[in-house]
């Protein structure tokens, strides 16, 4: 800032969050600070980001002659088209006559560095002196004022405008149609509190009952971060921040448990509501809904077992397409294969005579010839899957409403509807291989040497994963790491990434980080045992 403002004081200088909090660590961790982990901590899509630069001397004076609040610090993110500097620097003239200073401006790049318009107020005493000297502004007595007159922003700008475009009022931009998943949810994570926390108490042989505690507490809010504590067995907890491993891990065990409760019925893979009387006394299906909706956006895994036709009728698509092997009815089923095999028109007849309370209760019994017997069925269909169970269906998304995941679901459906419905889409050795990103050690040291010769044994780990000629999967190996067994939706932050262990014969994760360290083997068998080991046997899924 000095090469461009040469009337910047000699320092020692402070970095400032902008209510005023000396920037040391990253907010809410005990992590030292720099842009790349305080923007991943932030999980929030942003274009720029202010923080501020402060004479050390100034700011111990501001404190003593202030009170500035003790409180969490609080992130100001704003996108390009709602940028304004005046909102965090409310400058004001002292003199008509004062000039402001000519800005000067440092752009590189993304991420880069870049002095905000209004670097400094000056009052120009030339008309008085003839030697030019210059002389600051006073300092208001507003708190506030103090704060931001004493130094000036540093703006972190993702995409660096041309000069026109920095002048220019930008132009409405037209909605985006061709979204994907990540971005779609990134704008709905856009809503949440990081500085807010809802706390959860969870053992992990009994999720749902720590979920529902979690769900139903009275401090709960929907658009609070989520602070995971897990109990093991024996009772005790493993201590520690949670900065998104416990919450990953909870999200997908909770996500895994949701599928065999009793509101749903069907095949595993096409689960679809059915009323359930207790279930509806205890509010459950909107409750089911407000754990799928925050899951999604708080960053953790989708349920990938809805049905395809409740999904359809969620988002109000008229498709439909069940079969009779969606009915889990035995009596049902078997009558329902009847009518299908019926080859007369009176043996269709009377069988359908013969269950006329089936029929009947649906609202379709009538006479019926054997050319209508498969619309026949498909409406009786309809009407078992979909129209009796109308009232918890309603229910159901009201709890998708949370976060604003049922508008979003229904404004994009080709794009989130997949996201609740089953794939037969598997992980596999390439994909991890490449989503893990090694650390390595400087090139031509030792240490490197047995780095590059542990990745090829992880290398070849991972196809016998996907052979299953391992104790784990590949979705274990992925639990493991990063407390997610496929990638989320809302994508992997931060980006996974191996280390290496030389003091250990056995994996370490820590699913905070999603950092994955490996141990250096002198072999591939001892590598591979010490792989299946350590992973069949860590107690939460090795998050430290």
């Amino acid at each position: 800032m000095k090469d461009f403002n040469k009337n910047l004081k000699d320092g020692p200088f402070l970095l400032l969050y902008p209510d005023g909090t000396e920037v040391i660590t990253v907010p809410g961790t005990q992590r030292p600070f720099t842009l790349e982990a305080y923007k991943a901590e932030v999980g929030k899509p942003y274009q720029r980001i202010t923080v501020f630069i402060c004479l050390k001397s100034d700011f111990e004076d501001v404190g003593e002659n202030s009170d500035l609040s003790d409180s969490d610090p609080e992130i100001v993110i704003k996108r390009p088209s709602e940028f304004d500097l005046a909102d965090t620097l409310p400058w004001e003239l002292q003199h008509e006559s004062s000039p402001l200073q000519k800005a000067a401006e440092y752009e590189k790049g993304a991420g880069d560095l870049v002095l905000a318009n209004e670097v400094q107020q000056v009052i120009d005493l030339e008309e008085e002196n003839d030697t030019g000297t210059t002389e600051c502004l006073t300092v208001e007595s507003s708190c506030y004022r103090n704060y931001t007159q004493l130094f000036d922003p540093i703006v972190t700008d993702d995409e660096d405008p041309t000069p026109n475009e920095a002048k220019a009022e930008p132009p409405e931009e037209p909605v985006d149609t061709n979204l994907q998943a990540h971005e779609i949810i990134a704008n709905l994570a856009l809503e949440l509190d990081h500085k807010k926390v809802s706390r959860f108490n969870i053992s992990r042989s009994a999720v749902w009952d720590g979920a529902v505690r979690g769900f139903r507490r009275s401090t709960y809010s929907d658009n609070y971060d989520m602070f995971i504590k897990f109990n093991d067995d024996p009772g005790s907890f493993e201590e520690g921040l949670d900065t998104g491993g416990p919450r990953r891990e909870f999200l997908t065990l909770l996500m895994g448990t949701l599928r065999n409760r009793p509101i749903f019925d069907g095949p595993p893979e096409s689960r679809y509501l059915v009323y359930n009387s207790r279930a509806a006394r205890q509010d459950e299906y909107f409750l089911e809904g407000k754990m799928i909706a925050v899951s999604i956006v708080h960053g953790g895994p989708a349920p990938h077992f809805l049905s395809k036709n409740l999904v359809n009728h969620i988002t109000g698509n008229q498709s439909f397409s069940a079969t009779v092997e969606d009915v889990q009815d035995e009596e049902i089923t078997k009558v329902l294969h009847q009518v299908l095999k019926a080859e007369s028109e009176e043996s269709l007849h009377n069988l359908i005579l013969q269950n006329s309370t089936i029929f009947q209760t649906a609202g379709c019994l009538r006479n019926v010839k054997p050319c209508e017997k498969q619309a026949f069925v498909e409406e009786y269909l309809r009407w078992y899957i979909l129209e009796r169970n109308q009232s918890v269906i309603q229910q159901f998304k009201d709890g998708l409403e949370s976060l604003n995941f049922l508008s979003a679901l229904q404004q994009h459906s080709s794009v989130l509807a997949p996201l609740l419905c089953f794939s037969a889409k598997a992980l596999t050795a390439s994909e991890l291989e490449s989503m893990f990103r090694p650390d390595l050690s400087p090139a031509g040291s030792n240490k490197r040497h047995k780095e590059v010769l542990t990745l090829g044994f992880w290398a070849d780990y991972l196809l016998d994963c996907e052979e299953k000629a391992t104790a784990v999967c590949l979705e274990d190996l992925m639990m493991f790491a990063t407390g997610l067994t496929a990638v989320p939706p809302a994508g992997m932050t931060p980006p996974p990434c191996i280390q290496f262990l030389s003091d250990s014969p056995f994996p370490v994760a820590n699913t905070c980080a999603n950092t994955l360290k490996l141990p250096i083997c002198d072999s591939y068998s001892i590598f591979k045992a010490n792989m299946d080991f350590g992973i069949q046997n860590a107690p939460g899924f090795g998050c430290s």
